[in-house]
């Protein structure tokens, strides 16, 4: 508990700059020890039709739940790793995915959460972008409804994710990084544009190819 109570405090002050323009935002830090609720909720069920090729097949072995790490300090200088192709058709988006979630890689590009999953693995594939500064990749992705693909790209093949809901959250929710049974994934960023004091977290479940 003490554990998780200490990287809730950590994700805190992480995320309170998420998106920002270089400044610093005033963020309370007292955690409870449980994830607050969400606060808003933006889901749709409308659904598009979507048309995909060459999904690869999730793995049928069954493989142990991921560990997602600590959050890292906000500033922290991490290496620069590329990790897989992102794209989000609905909103033009179409980028580098590094590993990490401190500003040093959000500032270059959407960063994947160390420890989460991988795309097309078992589990949940968290990743935050940016905003409002720098090529504000998660500017619009408050856009994206149930139905709407995110496909990422590595050396294991090309995974497509679709969306399943929205919902806007306060820094605490580290929930958000489980990890869950199946093969999910799960966008964040802060929310509203331009401000700190929410995140909007948008769920997606990989799409199992035909036949």
């Amino acid at each position: 508990m003490l554990r998780r109570v200490l990287v809730a405090s950590t994700l805190v002050v992480l995320l309170a700059a998420c998106g920002d323009d270089g400044g610093s935002a005033a963020v309370d830090t007292t955690v409870p020890a449980t994830a607050s609720s969400t606060t808003s909720s933006t889901s749709s069920t409308t659904s598009t039709t979507s048309t995909s090729t060459s999904t690869t097949v999730a793995p049928t072995t069954t493989e142990p739940l991921p560990v997602p790490a600590p959050a890292p300090d906000p500033r922290a200088k991490e290496p620069k790793v590329e990790v897989a192709g992102i794209e989000i058709p609905a909103i033009g988006v179409q980028k580098t995915m590094y590993e990490g979630v401190s500003l040093t890689v959000l500032d270059i590009g959407p960063g994947h959460w160390p420890g989460t999953a991988m795309p097309g693995h078992r589990g949940n594939v968290v990743v935050a972008g940016h905003r409002t500064s720098h090529d504000r990749p998660f500017r619009n992705i408050d856009a994206l409804v149930p139905g709407d693909e995110v496909v990422f790209t590595t050396l294991e093949g090309r995974f497509v994710y679709e969306v399943t809901s929205t919902e806007v959250v306060t820094p605490d929710a580290i929930w958000i990084i489980d990890q869950t049974d199946g093969f999910t994934a799960t966008l964040f960023a802060c929310h509203p544009p331009g401000s700190t004091k929410e995140r909007i977290v948008v769920h997606l479940t990989m799409r199992q190819p035909a036949g």
